[in-house]
């Protein structure tokens, strides 16, 4: 498929694909006319750099971390990393938690109208 493709297919843009190339993040194959051309497992790469990068790992982890999910393998120092980046993450998730609460007791506590704090 095309780059425009995968964008459509992703809903990523096609600047981020060819960023992700440029990584060592995705791989392409050129046309005779060099359009990039991307077989139908580039989809779920994607949406796993994009999973990657919403868990807020930068491109440089993601792209030493892709070999050993593409073979299905790891090393002590990636099982490192990404118990790591779990425990990372598993922060991130209570803080938000705790902050979500947090608002839910603001909501509570001032569940009564008050004009003063009219915001329409």
């Amino acid at each position: 498929m095309r780059i425009g493709d995968l964008a459509t297919r992703t809903d990523v843009s096609v600047r981020a694909l060819r960023y992700y190339e440029e990584q060592g993040l995705l791989a392409s194959t050129r046309s005779d006319s060099g359009q990039r051309l991307y077989e139908n497992a580039a989809v779920h790469r994607v949406r796993l750099i994009q999973q990657l990068y919403g868990a807020g790992l930068s491109s440089k982890t993601i792209a030493d971390l892709l070999p050993c999910v593409d073979a299905k393998v790891s090393t002590p120092e990636s099982q490192a990393r990404l118990v790591a980046e779990r425990d990372r993450v598993d922060q991130q998730i209570a803080e938000l938690i705790m902050a979500r609460d947090r608002l839910n007791d603001i909501i509570d506590a001032t569940s009564q109208p008050n004009p003063q704090c009219d915001y329409t």
